[in-house]
């Protein structure tokens, strides 16, 4: 094998990266064209989700919000519908801010300036990279995960990953590597030869069309390269939830809540759920039987607290489990029915009412078959929820954005439900 510098190192890479690539890319949707709009939209929902996952999702985005306008201009609740089940929906919600930054600052046209792009809601240095380099070919470094396994195998630099000092000097060495006038393709075959080929665990290094001078490869360290320290491990929160069934005029409905408009999962739906105290937590969810007292009791105070309705859990559901990038959440469902004459309006002042629900949170009781006391007529009302608590069908489900834990167990519900 010949002996190479590193300027000769890197000079043949372009050239093998390019010859390689451009027989084998993949026929992707967001490759039709160099559209900075399409091309943005992309980026971010293949962050941290696979592309053939990705695929459907963007085919479908792109029908509904073809522009930066229609984007822009759609109701939030709308693009998190079209984002469900992709998961990280921050994501979609900076996205449609950066389109509305796109309408008021720049008259709907994505920028075509690094710094500019940069300023966009949700566009980090990659996604920023990624638009400048595709759409603009200008020569920006679009350095993510695979883009640092690549390279750190190749020239066998052994500096932790995970920290940004080493994010940055990758970024360097890409800049030096760019072939004149080809940085959108470049780029492109590199995201494609770590999707392809440099796979973290099983690099198909025989077919790897750089292989010759890779320097992990040669020493026999592809598995140990790229360094990376491990994350910290995400905290367990133990949560129990209720699938609340209307009467009335609600009757085969179920009680769900917007989440607050900041925060995880910020503004979409889900059924009513409370945090329990992890001392006493995880001997609660292993207990058996699963309709365990204090748990039903902690879900009905807590709606009750909320939306002063009165809830009765009497049967044990589901346990379900969801993970986050930084917390587990391990979640009893139970279902719970209701008599809509318990909203709190309609009892204050009445010390009898006040009384009934103070014996049903605080009883030490609690019967799986139980039954909703029968409350007198003169409590019966249609008095309305408040804005962040609603009844819906499953005719609903079409138009709400729910979180894929929620998702889950309210479709699989109304499954059962009609069986």
């Amino acid at each position: 094998m010949t002996i190479l510098t590193v300027e000769q190192k890197k000079e043949k890479y372009g050239i093998d990266l390019l010859e390689w690539y451009f027989h084998i890319q993949r026929d992707l949707p967001w490759r039709k064209n160099h559209d900075p709009y399409r091309i943005w939209v992309s980026e971010i929902m293949l962050q941290q989700t696979r592309v053939d996952t990705v695929i459907p999702y963007y085919n479908t985005f792109m029908e509904k919000f073809p522009t930066v306008r229609a984007l822009a201009e759609a109701p939030e609740d709308e693009v998190l519908k079209c984002w469900e089940g992709l998961g990280y929906y921050s994501r979609a919600r900076n996205l449609q801010a950066g389109a509305r930054m796109v309408m008021e600052q720049y008259n709907g046209q994505v920028p075509t300036n690094v710094e500019e792009v940069a300023k966009l809601k949700g566009v980090g240095p990659y996604t920023c990279g990624a638009i400048m380099s595709i759409a603009y070919n200008e020569p920006i470094p679009a350095v993510d995960g695979n883009v640092m396994r690549v390279l750190s195998r190749f020239f066998l630099l052994e500096d932790d990953i995970a920290k940004a000092s080493t994010r940055t000097n990758i970024e360097k060495l890409v800049v030096t590597m760019i072939p004149e006038g080809k940085a959108r393709y470049f780029n492109q075959a590199l995201m494609e030869l770590g999707a392809l080929i440099c796979s973290p665990k099983s690099p198909s290094c025989l077919i790897c069309p750089v292989m010759e001078h890779c320097e992990a490869r040669i020493q026999g360290r592809e598995l140990e390269i790229p360094i990376k320290t491990k994350a910290k491990k995400a905290r367990v929160e133990h949560r129990v939830a209720a699938i609340v069934e209307g009467t009335g005029e609600n009757e085969g409905k179920i009680l769900i809540r917007q989440r607050p408009a900041e925060g995880l999962l910020a503004g979409m739906w889900e059924l009513p759920h409370v945090l329990i105290d992890e001392s006493s937590a995880s001997p609660l969810f292993i207990s058996e039987p699963k309709e365990q007292p204090v748990l039903g009791e902690a879900i009905s105070s807590a709606i009750y607290t909320d939306q002063k309705l009165l809830v009765r859990p009497y049967e044990w559901y589901s346990d379900e489990e969801h993970i986050f990038s930084h917390i587990r959440w391990k979640m009893r469902f139970y279902k719970a029915d209701m008599d809509e004459s318990s909203l709190v309006s309609q009892i204050e002042g009445n010390s009898e009412a006040a009384q009934m629900h103070s014996d049903q949170i605080n009883s030490a009781q609690w019967n799986p078959e139980h039954q909703v006391a029968e409350q007198s007529e003169q409590y019966t009302s249609n008095a309305v929820l408040e804005r962040e608590y609603r009844f819906i069908s499953e005719a609903d489900m079409k138009t709400l954005p729910f979180p894929n834990l929620f998702l889950k167990v309210i479709q699989q519900y109304w499954v059962q439900k009609g069986e």
